[in-house]
């Protein structure tokens, strides 16, 4: 959000709303380039959460919404779409694949799959463009007006695999008007950071906007074994592009997109014996900054797609057609085992390493078509309503393969193929009624039909694993209705209170990985979601706070067995799981010169399923669950990587500088609670609570089209175990070092 200004007043009710930011959850910030006589307002915040422009104070959903300056502030240090992880309530984002395969969980409904075929209940929408497979979903965080963060099933409007909620991000879009901006930035490990965007008309009719990126840094972890393939690790390299064209007739609107992604660095670190037996604490020795490993490391990643957003206008109707195309190339290896060597040889390590395991994973053929076409009504009446049809197919192919780190040159020593086809179409229908000025009732409806063709083959037998085979078939066909029904009545201009409840629903998806295993199958999900809030403005608009409370079901919940002794990822079906907690968003002015946001959730949830059992870690660790047969039974566990608590803050001082310039001091907090990195519980396995925080000090000038600062991220070097792998040894992967660097931006 952007601050407006109003009439000269003395603000009183500061310390009271200190108090409350002490205990709520985030917004967006303003930068003015000088702080005039008048006290600082917030402006209302325009969401399309309905697929239609609205006031978020009326949409009756909990939704967090980041603009274009916070992003730029949060993403500052190069990072890629992680970076959003705890920056608003409730919403969690890790990966065991570094910058390429993000998981989104929000309310703790997530899923830990590392399968690249793996589907996700929190969906990502690009520009009106649903991104299904996980790789597509990385794509990086530039030219943004803003993104809104949608809890809770959005299962009507937006489809299938939304049983969570979905995250969803819009573009700058061209404009007549000829302008752009350029920002460069420089930082340690020789990171260099630069994004941009040029628009303007081309003609009466025509308006285009190009947008870049280019992110790149040096490796800052050091490979002390000497001969090892990688000399060093974490470095990256990634650009990106966007095309737009905008048409503007009359009646007419047409919006075409052309993007692309190309990155190229190390995979995910692994690192061996990493957690201290009995805790989730380092060994002692830690160093973060070097590793032994004798296996290859690298991801290549290569994305591109296109959209046509057209729009006719009729007056009291408007039609949409909304056509998109996606495709991926991918290859991502790395040394699973963490470490070199085998116990069996003369030398290994660090620590125990019972065998070798290097392996890898790849896209090498994908492609993904969607089309909606939605029909909306703009009558005069109490009630509106728009209703349309979607049609989504998913073709994929997935290489596993793995190789021989013991042996020269690393030779590959196995291949599994995967092949998916995936259609499915929906008809949906959504209205809203105006019962009277203060009371509106929303529901809608949604039909989805889905198919999966799949199929998989062992190419290459890994030694003591499957032997050569295939192929191997499964289909699944199923559909579903998803619904949602909500009121919103409005206690007086500043105050709206609501209610919600919805259905998800999240189809049934295949797992295939033959090289230690077979094939597994995990039916559809449903969720029916309940939640009660509050949205209001404070203090003549100085302060906005959004409050709810929720509590969802889970039926037939869609899991993942990753690891353990079997050394197999094996889906599963939970007989139910449950959600319950709250949200809250605040956003301040406590004075005219300083802005603070605070978010904050809790989130209990739990497995109830007094019969699901799922394989033990495969040495080192202690698990606390009880165990039959050597499989831990998970009844009562919380859903793995849901932390309990996240609160974020955010705080800008600023002083004027001269007529037309400003100093300012933006610092940003985010707290993460203790999480279980699998289904049972584990000490080793359970990462401690996080704490990591930005400082950004700069001046801007010339009505702020200048900006120059310095900034830092993870400023006091926090350093945590965020994700492990449990089939081979205490091993694990850690969070993203302090980086610094200097930061300049022109806009024209």
């Amino acid at each position: 959000m952007s601050s407006s200004r109003a009439r000269p007043t003395a603000f009183r009710p500061a310390r009271l709303a200190f108090a409350l930011a002490c205990a709520l959850p985030a917004g967006a910030f303003a930068q003015d380039a000088a702080t005039p006589a008048s006290p600082a307002t917030l402006d209302a915040v325009q969401v399309t959460a309905q697929r239609r422009v609205e006031n978020i104070q009326d949409v009756p959903v909990s939704i967090t919404t980041l603009d274009a300056e916070k992003l730029g502030v949060l993403g500052s240090g190069g990072t890629d779409i992680r970076f959003l992880s705890g920056r608003v309530p409730s919403l969690n984002i890790e990966s065991s694949y570094g910058r390429a395969f993000p998981r989104f969980y929000i309310r703790g409904l997530g899923n830990t799959d590392f399968d690249l075929n793996a589907s996700q209940p929190v969906s990502l929408i690009y520009d009106d463009v649903v991104l299904e497979n996980p790789l597509l979903k990385g794509f990086p965080v530039f030219d943004i007006a803003g993104v809104e963060v949608l809890r809770g099933p959005q299962g009507t409007l937006f489809g299938r695999n939304t049983p969570a909620g979905v995250v969803k991000f819009d573009s700058v879009r061209p404009s007549q008007d000829f302008e752009g901006y350029g920002k460069l930035a420089y930082g340690s490990d020789n990171m260099w950071n630069f994004e941009g965007a040029v628009g303007g008309a081309l003609t009466e009719r025509w308006s285009a906007r190009v947008s870049a990126l280019y992110q790149r840094r040096d490796d800052s972890v050091r490979n002390t074994l000497a001969g090892a393939p990688n000399d060093g690790f974490e470095g990256y390299d990634e650009s990106a592009a966007r095309v737009q064209f905008l048409y503007e007739g009359d009646g007419f609107e047409g919006l075409f997109n052309l993007h692309r992604r190309d990155l190229n660095g190390t995979a995910r670190l692994f690192r061996a014996n990493l957690v201290e037996p009995g805790s989730n604490r380092f060994v002692p020795g830690f160093d973060r900054d070097t590793v032994s490993l004798d296996g290859v490391n690298f991801s290549d990643l290569e994305t591109w797609g296109g959209s046509a957003r057209l729009r006719w206008d009729f007056g009291q109707y408007s039609l949409y057609a909304i056509t998109g195309y996606e495709t991926l190339e991918s290859l991502n290896r790395g040394d699973i085992d963490g470490g070199y060597g085998a116990a069996f040889l003369p030398d290994s390590g660090p620590g125990f390493i019972p065998f070798a395991a290097e392996s890898a994973d790849g896209i090498p053929e994908h492609k993904q078509i969607t089309q909606e076409v939605r029909i909306e009504s703009n009558l005069d009446g109490p009630f509106d309503w728009q209703a349309g049809a979607f049609w989504f197919r998913e073709e994929l192919t997935v290489d596993s393969l793995n190789y021989d780190s013991l042996a020269p040159g690393n030779p590959q020593t196995g291949h599994a193929v995967q092949e998916q086809r995936n259609t499915a179409w929906a008809l949906f229908a959504s209205g809203e009624y105006d019962v009277s000025d203060k009371l509106t009732l929303r529901g809608g409806l949604r039909y989805t039909q889905d198919k999966k063709d799949f199929s998989a083959s062992v190419l290459q037998a890994v030694p003591f694993g499957t032997p050569v085979g295939g192929p191997f078939f499964e289909t699944t066909d199923v559909d579903d209705i998803s619904w949602d029904a909500s009121a919103v009545y409005e206690l007086n201009d500043d105050v709206n209170v609501y209610g919600r409840v919805a259905k998800g629903f999240r189809a049934p998806s295949i797992q295939g990985r033959l090289a230690f295993g077979g094939i597994s199958v995990a039916d559809s999900e449903e969720v029916i979601s309940y939640e009660v809030g509050i949205k209001a403005d404070l203090w003549d608009r100085r302060g906005r706070i959004g409050f709810n409370l929720f509590r969802y079901n889970v039926d037939g919940q869609q899991l993942i067995a990753v690891g353990g002794a079997t050394n197999q990822a094996i889906l599963l079906n939970a007989d139910k799981s449950i959600g319950q907690g709250a949200e809250l968003d605040l956003q301040a002015w406590l004075t005219d010169t300083l802005l603070v946001t605070w978010g904050t959730s809790y989130n209990d949830t739990e497995i109830r399923d007094p019969n699901l059992a799922v394989a033990v870690c495969g040495g080192g660790c202690t698990v606390t669950d009880p165990t039959v047969n050597g499989f831990a039974l998970v009844d009562g566990n919380p859903l793995p990587q849901a932390p309990k608590w996240i609160h974020n803050l955010t705080a800008r001082w600023a002083k004027p500088v001269g007529d037309d310039a400003e100093f300012y001091v933006y610092t940003d907090w985010a707290y993460r609670g203790q999480v279980n990195f699998f289904l049972y519980e584990s000490p080793e396995f359970r990462g401690r609570s996080t704490l990591e925080g930005g400082l950004r000090v700069g001046t801007n000038w010339n009505q702020g089209n200048y900006d120059l600062a310095v900034f830092g991220r993870n400023i006091t070097d926090s350093t945590r175990i965020v994700g492990g792998i449990d089939f081979n040894n205490l091993t694990g992967f850690i969070n993203e070092p302090r980086t610094w660097g200097v930061e300049f931006t022109a806009k024209f």
